[in-house]
């Protein structure tokens, strides 16, 4: 990508921790201040349905249990995922991606989908997560941005939909990242921001690729990033950081 358009500031999640995370109220309160791309994690339902949660599990932030991977999209549609969060936010359901690309799309917001497969279907994740993202976004100027962990799942999304623009999540700089990347063609990587420092910084820029953060929550961090001349933060303390 020649011209980067996506903004500087990124809402984790939605809202960080200030509502539960992956659900529309949380989309909606990062708006509320001021954010216009958010970042959210899209896996499968056993049925094939894209829709939004972190874990494999279902336990941390639903009622229900088991792996959500597993459960179909009209068992999963049912779940309260607002409850564990606070009692606001008892009842919230957990969104389909295509519920949240109809709120970003007809708001003008930016969006990071993150592909976050259940184990066993890193392939068939980013494949049906790209095909899903191609229709949805269809004649819009600005494209959602792929990121992933998995350069299984970001494989797949490039066969798919080549178009779409790609992301390597990093949490450690393993070895063969920098080559992964690029066969991968991404046009980012995305590390703990721990993780940048002034000579992976170039490394990454001398390839043509932007430099994104997770999840960077302190004024020092976001300061040291920004001096290193990374692109984007995605952050949670969407009250701390004012996009404006």
């Amino acid at each position: 990508m020649k011209d980067w358009p996506y903004p500087r500031w990124v809402a984790h999640r939605g809202a960080g921790k200030l509502a539960p995370e992956n659900t529309m109220a949380a989309f909606r309160v990062g708006a509320g201040y001021g954010y216009r791309m958010f970042e959210c994690d899209a896996k499968l339902s056993a049925d094939g349905v894209p829709f939004l949660m972190h874990d494999a599990t279902l336990d941390r932030t639903t009622n229900g249990t088991g792996v959500g991977g597993e459960t179909p999209w009209a068992e999963l549609s049912q779940l309260d995922a607002g409850g564990w969060h606070s009692r606001a936010y008892a009842g919230e359901p957990l969104p389909t991606l295509e519920n949240l690309a109809r709120f970003c799309i007809a708001n003008g917001y930016f969006l990071n989908i993150e592909i976050k497969p259940t184990p066993g279907v890193e392939a068939e994740t980013g494949r049906v997560v790209a095909d899903h993202a191609a229709r949805l976004w269809q004649g819009q100027a600005v494209p959602p941005l792929l990121t992933s962990f998995r350069p299984e799942s970001l494989q797949a999304a490039m066969q798919a939909q080549p178009q779409l623009p790609r992301g390597l999540l990093l949490d450690t700089l393993w070895n063969g990242w920098f080559d992964i990347a690029r066969q991968l063609q991404c046009v980012a990587i995305v590390c703990n921001h721990a993780l940048w420092d002034a000579a992976t910084v170039a490394q990454a820029k001398g390839a043509g690729m932007r430099c994104l953060s997770y999840t960077p929550n302190d004024a020092w961090a976001v300061e040291r990033l920004i001096a290193l001349g990374t692109d984007a933060v995605i952050t949670d303390r969407v009250d701390l950081f004012s996009p404006s």
